[in-house]
């Protein structure tokens, strides 16, 4: 037996120093740091803010609303006669006179292209030293300021002004989502009960590989419970917005429903800051690497997303992972923001149904994610699988939209579809975004993960703006058929399905050690002091 030590943290938690010898354990590690309760808790409330009511949610609703405001019937002179629910409605926007949806796209399209360059920039910032926390305070301030300057925008006058609030709500909401997430895998490899697995396998009380799928599951168990959690916490903020929309008589006028959209934004914002404060506070800044040589700041993230592209085309398994997950994620961000659009027009931009819409899709989300994680921890479910799983409900999504391209009885044209849709999103879409970041942490080598993550949501934000820029030009090339876009998601999202099919997590694993001591030797990443700890048996 090695000699034990006691982590200071916790004082009853046995950590152990040196080198794992076994090449087959070299995976294994026992980090110095150990995940509270209180850490736990924190991370869970502040997705209840950063669930994206703000920048994702009311932010593009009231941006759709103030051009569907501002927009004119093109049978006529412009500007003659306003939009109504039998026309088609558009303003002159970049160059050319385009629909409203085919702007609200074009738009998210170019907030995610920002996402994609500032990530490439910055994404690996959080690999170094002990300061990571503080970028995601920042984009949650920036973030929480851009909500609240929402209040002075109220009036469809001041749609160019929306433009650049929908931009900076997206990309600040979307850059700390990034941030927050990336922490997740650390903190359940810090788990108490984790902690005592892999010393279990370390003193081979039990085999690596059994050590690794509880690692696994504890990951799973993180991420979702944080995004059942975070849905709970969502429905008591959207009940209170309930209550204000009431306050406020937001259904009595135009100018009331206006106004009510900012209140409402401006509200998601405070929520969004008292949720933060606690994981700003009790976040442990756990020690990243240190800058390789010759490298600064400014590079450091070009630099190692460059390795990390290089060192994907090694590690086959992760490689088509990611273009699973530039494709997958490309289908269901157009597909949501499409609905979104289709949604706002058919609910005729009130914000009470909207409102209550999301109380319903929430609630559903809530339910759907944590049956999901009951149903794989009981019968012990591979990620893979359960990911595999829930793609296929995203492509049946786009059926749905498909359908409606020759047709005004299907395909997200009616008041009790948009209700279903939000029921059928929350159950079986929503697990995606808990289960597709986890496979990140699957197939990704643990010291780097951060590197890992931060280049994958380039990849995602870089697919993100692909998807609205082709759909915004298939709407306009299609005589403003908002579900036309639906064929090519569609096309896409079942070839995507294979690239997931080829992947194989246990040789994953291998690839990723292998990968680490190739990068030690190399020495292309410098780990920071004794980051993790392990033993040598």
């Amino acid at each position: 037996m090695a000699e034990e030590l006691v982590d200071p943290d916790t004082k009853n938690t046995p950590v152990l120093d040196n080198e794992v010898a076994s090449v087959s354990q070299k995976s294994v590690k026992i980090s110095e740091w150990t995940t509270t309760r209180l850490e736990l808790w924190s991370f869970y409330v502040f997705y209840i803010g950063n669930s994206g009511l703000s920048g994702f949610n009311f932010g593009p609703s009231q941006f759709q609303n103030l051009l569907y405001l501002a927009g004119y019937d093109p049978s006529q002179e412009p500007f003659t006669a306003a939009c109504s629910a039998d026309s088609d409605c558009v303003l002159p926007y970049l160059g050319r006179v385009r629909d409203v949806n085919s702007i609200v796209l074009l738009t998210n399209g170019i907030a995610f292209a920002i996402q994609a360059g500032l990530l490439l920039m910055i994404g690996a910032w959080a690999d170094y030293g002990r300061w990571r926390p503080n970028i995601t305070i920042f984009f949650t301030i920036v973030g929480v300021a851009v909500s609240f300057a929402w209040l002075g925008v109220e009036d469809p006058s001041q749609w160019r002004a929306g433009v650049a609030l929908y931009l900076l709500g997206l990309i600040t909401y979307q850059c700390t989502l990034t941030f927050w997430t990336a922490a997740f895998p650390g903190l359940a490899r810090d788990l108490p009960e984790v902690k005592q697995s892999a010393l279990d396998a370390l003193e081979k009380k039990k085999p690596a590989h059994d050590h690794a799928e509880y690692e696994s599951l504890a990951r799973n168990r993180v991420s979702n419970v944080s995004f059942a959690v975070g849905s709970a916490g969502q429905i008591i903020v959207l009940a209170i917005m309930v209550g204000i929309l009431k306050g406020l008589k937001s259904d009595e006028s135009t100018e009331n429903n206006t106004k009510a959209f900012s209140v409402l934004i401006a509200f998601s914002g405070a929520a969004w800051l008292l949720c933060a404060i606690p994981w700003f506070i009790f976040e442990k800044r756990r020690p990243g690497l240190s800058l390789p040589p010759n490298t600064s700041l400014l590079t450091v993230g070009f630099k190692q997303t460059y390795v990390a592209l290089r060192e994907c085309m090694k590690l086959k398994q992760t490689f088509l992972y990611l273009i699973f997950y530039f494709l997958m994620g490309d289908v269901l961000n157009t597909t949501v923001t499409v609905i979104a659009t289709l949604q706002n027009s058919v609910v005729s931009y009130s914000t009470l149904q909207l409102t209550l819409l999301l109380i319903v899709g929430i609630a559903a989300q809530a339910v759907g994610i944590y049956v999901f994680w009951l149903v794989q921890k009981k019968y012990k479910i591979s990620t893979k699988a359960m990911l595999s799983f829930n793609a296929f409900w995203i492509i049946i999504l786009t059926i749905w939209g498909l359908i409606g391209v020759h047709t005004d009885k299907f395909g997200f044209k009616h008041v009790w579809e948009i209700w279903l849709y939000q029921t059928f999103y929350g159950l079986m879409v929503c697990p995606w975004y808990a289960y597709s970041q986890t496979m990140i942490s699957e197939v990704a080598p643990l010291p780097q993960m951060f590197l890992f993550f931060a280049l994958f949501s380039v990849v995602g934000k870089t697919s993100a703006f692909i998807g609205p820029f082709v759909t915004s030009a298939i709407i306009a090339d299609s005589g403003n058929n908002n579900n036309m876009p639906f064929a090519f998601l569609f096309a896409v999202g079942v070839v995507s399905t294979v690239f997931l099919y080829l992947v194989d997590v246990p040789k994953s694993r291998i690839e990723c050690e292998e990968f680490i001591e190739g990068e030690a030797r190399r020495k292309a990443f410098e780990d920071a002091p004794a980051p993790v700890v392990s033993v040598r048996l």
